[in-house]
Formats: C-alpha cells, structure tokens, sequence
C-alpha cells in the first residue's frame, strides 16, 4: 500500500542535479524548497548567474535557499522550520554536517553518479573514463557524515561505451538516475528501503577535476591519452601547445605501432587525423581547436593550417 506523497526539500546545483529536480516534480510527491550554491560569475561579463537549479525552481516558484554553509544555527533553524520529511542532494557542492542529516524526518539521500563504492568523490564520471572502466551506474544511497560511505539503497548499471566522452555517459546517468531516485523514494515511503552497507576495502576516491590535468604528455601511451580527452570533454579539454598556440583536442583515437619519433612529433597528417607519436602507439588528432577559432575536425583545420600541422612539427 502506498502512503502519501513525501514532503522533500531538495539540494543540488548543476544541470545534472536540475534534471532529478524535474523528475521530483513530475512525481507524486511535494518539493516544499530547494537549497543550491550562491549565485556565481559566469561569462565574459562575469555577471552573476543562477545555477541550473535554481533557474528551474524560479520557473516553478518554489522557495529557494542559498546558504554559504551550514554553520550558522539560522540557517540550520530555518530548515529544520520548513518540517521536510526527506532531504534529497544530488551535486550540491556542500558537506552538510549532522545536524542537518538529522533534520528531515526521513533522513538525507544521494544521488552519485557511479557505482558505490567504486569513484567516491567529485568527479565520478570522468575518473572512471580516464581510468578506462567498462561500466558505470548510478548509487542512491542514505548519507551519513562520511563523503559517499553511506549504505546503497538502489543501484543501476550503465555500460561506458568505448567512445563515450564524459558528456555522453553525463546525459545517460541523469536518465537512468531519475528512475533509480524515484524507486528509492518509494521505498522509503512505503517503509519498504533496505540499505546495503558500502565495502570501504573496494573504494577509491575521484578527485576534484583540475585544469592542469589536462595538459597531454605525449610521452605517456597513446591509449591512456585517448582516455584523457574523452574524459575530459567537455571540461577542461584536454590541450597541448604547437608553437605559441594552445590546441585544445577534442576528440581523438589511439594508433596501435612504434613509432622512433620524438613523443609528440607529428607522424603523419591527412583529412581522416593528425598522427602525433607517443611513448607507446600514435594519437590520432581527429577534432581540434586553435586559439580564437571554434574546434574544427583534422580534415577542414589542415584546409587552413596544413603547413603547421605536417609531419615533422612538435608540440610540446
């Protein structure tokens, strides 16, 4: 027997987490506020800008909370005030401290983007690309005050696809994750939930992206440096440099061989990529973007920059 619809407060920030907000409202049950990150500096003008979350809570007028922390006992007492039965944070960019886990009747749940216990942490999806995993999944798990350690409540997998870029398996995880969140919810309405604690033995931790990750040494093997870009598309993009230009490199496909060259020589250049010689194998460049310029495939860049990009040319 179902019982009725749940009072939730909902946490989350980016887009991913703003598509679990839109299955929330679809649902039966009640989102009675949403908390997200300040607002932040985004473009050119760096003029301030809502997140994906909040722009859709705007549109649905619901109540919206943006608290620096958790810290001050008001913003702790304003919550606890609004009387949710549960909490669900997808993304949010906060710890949030017992007091808070301990508010919603019900408790706090997650939505994180892997399987538990495999790639705790901030960037579960581009870990396991760049760490050449064959499947990922989506964990919904009863958080507790560790980073991802709480018990599982509902687990989905998904294959990585061996040309899946990080914004590919993003799109697909938010799908599935929608309807693992739903079932969860469910569960623990109906008293029906049954948590499966993590094994810490299995886990490992995906660490914040950073820009300078994603600089590409060439002296690495080919196969790793494939792994890389498509990780980190669409962010940071992977990049090198060919003179005084930074090349940001999109896309790209390991070449099995060995070659003598100098790593990051280039080998050979025709309209199907840009062949540049690695520790192990060859990178073919396939999709590419010069200063200034928007990415280009190998065969229209080399209608414009042929003589930069022949056979013999370095990046560094």
């Amino acid at each position: 027997m179902t019982r009725p619809p749940l009072r939730i407060l909902f946490a989350g920030t980016p887009d991913f987490a703003a598509y679990q907000l839109q299955t929330l409202l679809d649902s039966q049950h009640q989102i009675i506020g949403v908390y997200t990150q300040p607002d932040r500096p985004a473009g050119r003008g760096r003029k301030l800008t809502p997140s994906p979350v909040k722009a859709l809570a705007m549109e649905h007028d619901i109540s919206i909370f943006q608290p620096v922390n958790f810290k001050d006992a008001a913003d702790q007492q304003q919550l606890a005030d609004l009387k949710p039965d549960l909490m669900v944070v997808v993304a949010y960019g906060l710890l949030l401290p017992q007091v808070i886990l301990d508010t919603p009747r019900l408790g706090c749940i997650n939505i994180h983007a892997s399987l538990l216990p495999r790639w705790r942490g901030a960037a579960p999806i581009q870990r396991a690309i760049a760490a050449g995993d064959d499947r990922s999944g989506v964990t919904i798990m009863q958080m507790d005050a560790g980073l991802d350690t709480g018990d599982m409540l509902v687990t989905v997998e998904c294959p990585i696809l061996p040309t899946d870029t990080a914004s590919e398996l993003h799109d697909r995880l938010q799908e599935i994750g929608g309807a693992a969140l739903i079932e969860a919810i469910d569960e623990i309405a109906n008293g029906t939930s049954i948590g499966e604690q993590q094994d810490d033995k299995e886990a490992c931790y995906a660490h914040k992206l950073r820009k300078k990750e994603a600089h590409l040494d060439f002296s690495l093997d080919a196969s790793s440096l494939e792994l890389q870009v498509r990780a980190f598309n669409p962010w940071p993009v992977s990049h090198t440099e060919l003179g005084s230009d930074r090349v940001r490199i999109w896309e790209a496909l390991a070449i099995p061989g060995s070659f003598e060259d100098k790593p990051g020589t280039i080998i050979h250049s025709d309209p199907e990529g840009i062949d540049v010689s690695c520790g192990k194998g060859a990178l073919r460049l396939l999709r590419l973007q010069f200063p200034g310029a928007k990415s280009l495939s190998a065969k229209d860049i080399l209608n414009s920059r042929s003589e930069q990009l022949k056979p013999g040319q370095t990046f560094s």
